[in-house]
């Protein structure tokens, strides 16, 4: 029996009547929508028009694609015929799409025309890529997607067992390397079976929206693979998630399961709290992940909506979530407990249980754990250790058994969800002309946010314009990962070897 998970996600629905149901609305644009029955077949099309252009099984099809009704479309048909898709961060810089696609040896590029100009400076000397496929109008040297999939048959899914790789997920790492990260078919049902189903208890009649975007894990999750499995609709969103626009697809899009990140709640209930009303909406249950969510912005949500927010933690090695608070038992500023089907333990430096209260790092184990890095074999040896993966994080237990979080193993920290690496940033600011020397910490803001603040030594005799050392971050290495606060020092504080001791820099206030 095959347990290829594209039968599972789209074509059972055909057999099991939702055939005409929609599938998938998009919010903004021309308001596109998919039913169940045109998912299937455009899904199919895609697989056929893969091979068609000589994809073979396990060969990458990587995807820079806004959230839009082609992304899961793309998703499915790489996976129905034995390919294996990779969804791309799509707030990457050239730079770090090269090296990507590079290490991945993708020989198929999906991406939307409004990345276009940010993607192509990547694709030069590019040995894998056979083929450039753009959604929307397509320049010289690629092709449409109308163009790619005209005229291709409908193939079948293929037979694919449930250990074998399905799908790639990239995450950064502590040096700012992307890492490709590999999950198999059965991961996927696993994740909605456990925080999907026994968690979030998503329903047919739900109509999700997630402005966590479909490239990430989590909202890969939310907004692909939980609604597919019970039925279910999904409002897609292409555009930058503002505090209005957000609410106002609230309104329209009537969604009652919302998934978002910290960040986003802080500012949808400070906008709220502008217009001094309550908001119009039909949401009975909100989800958060990516980073803490502060206990302050947990309370006042659920005083405005009415609504619970769910807040745990995942990660990308782990698919989805696996520890959480629950609907009816939520208690703001924790992590909640283990999900069903999962453990976790809290271990000291000697891999040994923590006692109650302590402090130690979180190791997870469950059924939806990675496959492993690619090409990072020393990596994947120290992340994944039989069946426990080791998250980096560092979390405490209460008395009550539920999981508070201390922050990381090292100086890894989150920004609207999405890691950030110091050292990362601390190359974009050194090649600022007139830096000498740079170091990153993470540092919360007036809502209890953790954002990046920067220290810089300066060429002698030189000065600094902040706002313009800002956006040369944001086009070098992604635009959330730019330094919100930054300092000048005469010297950084090292180690006698010349490490930079971040944790002096930790208590430094006075920023620019």
């Amino acid at each position: 029996m095959t347990e290829n998970a594209a039968l599972y996600f789209v074509d059972r629905h055909i057999a099991e009547g939702r055939g005409a149901k929609t599938a998938f609305r998009e919010a903004d644009g021309d308001m596109r929508s998919l039913t169940y029955a045109e998912l299937a077949e455009q899904s199919g099309q895609f697989a056929g028009a893969l091979v068609r252009h000589g994809v073979r099984r396990e060969e990458r099809v990587a995807m820079i694609v806004r959230d839009q009704l082609e992304f899961p479309v793309a998703f499915w048909g790489s996976i129905k015929a034995g390919a294996i898709p990779v969804p791309l961060n799509t707030l990457l810089s050239a730079s770090v799409y090269e090296a990507i696609l590079n290490d991945s040896r993708a020989s198929i590029l999906l991406v939307s025309a409004q990345l276009w100009e940010t993607v192509k400076p990547a694709l030069e000397g590019n040995r894998f890529l056979r083929t450039v496929v753009v959604i929307g109008d397509a320049p010289d040297g690629t092709e449409s997607y109308e163009a790619f999939v005209r005229d291709a048959d409908v193939m079948d899914t293929v037979e694919a067992h449930g250990d074998e790789l399905a799908f790639w997920l990239y995450s950064s790492g502590s040096t700012g390397t992307p890492k490709g990260v590999r999950h198999i078919h059965s991961s996927l049902k696993a994740t909605a079976d456990t925080f999907g189903t026994q968690v979030m208890g998503i329903r047919e009649d739900d109509i999700v929206f997630s402005v966590a975007k479909m490239f990430f894990a989590y909202g890969l999750g939310n907004a692909v693979s939980f609604p597919l499995a019970m039925g279910a609709t999904t409002v897609i969103f292409g555009g930058r998630p503002t505090p209005e626009s957000v609410l106002d697809i609230m309104a329209e899009q009537k969604p009652t399961i919302f998934c978002g990140v910290p960040t986003l709640y802080a500012a949808l209930v400070a906008e709220q709290g502008k217009r001094d009303t309550k908001p119009e909406h039909s949401i009975r249950l909100c989800a958060s992940a990516g980073e803490a969510l502060p206990r302050d912005i947990g309370l006042r949500w659920e005083a405005l909506w009415g609504a619970e927010i769910v807040d745990g933690v995942g990660s990308t090695e782990m698919l989805h979530i696996f520890l959480s608070n629950r609907p009816g038992d939520v208690a703001y500023g924790t992590s909640g407990i283990a999900v069903p089907g999962y453990e976790v333990r809290l271990v000291d430096e000697h891999d040994e249980d923590v006692a109650e209260d302590d402090v130690g790092e979180l190791l997870v184990r469950g059924p939806s754990s990675a496959d492993g890095y690619w090409n990072k074999r020393d990596k994947s040896q120290s992340t994944f250790q039989g069946h426990w993966t080791r998250t980096g994080d560092k979390y405490e237990r209460t008395k009550e058994g539920r999981y508070v979080y201390c922050g990381r193993t090292d100086d890894m920290f989150k920004v609207s969800g999405i890691w950030v690496s110091p050292f990362e940033v601390e190359q974009a600011l050194v090649e600022f002309p007139s830096i000498l020397e740079a170091a990153v910490v993470a540092r919360a803001d007036d809502k209890d946010l953790v954002k990046p603040a920067a220290f810089i030594v300066l060429n002698e005799g030189e000065t600094i314009d902040p706002d313009a050392l800002k956006e040369h971050v944001k086009a070098k290495i992604g635009m959330w990962k730019y330094p919100r606060w930054v300092t000048v020092v005469d010297d950084l504080p090292k180690t006698a070897t010349g490490k930079i001791q971040r944790f002096k820099l930790r208590e430094n206030e006075d920023a620019i």
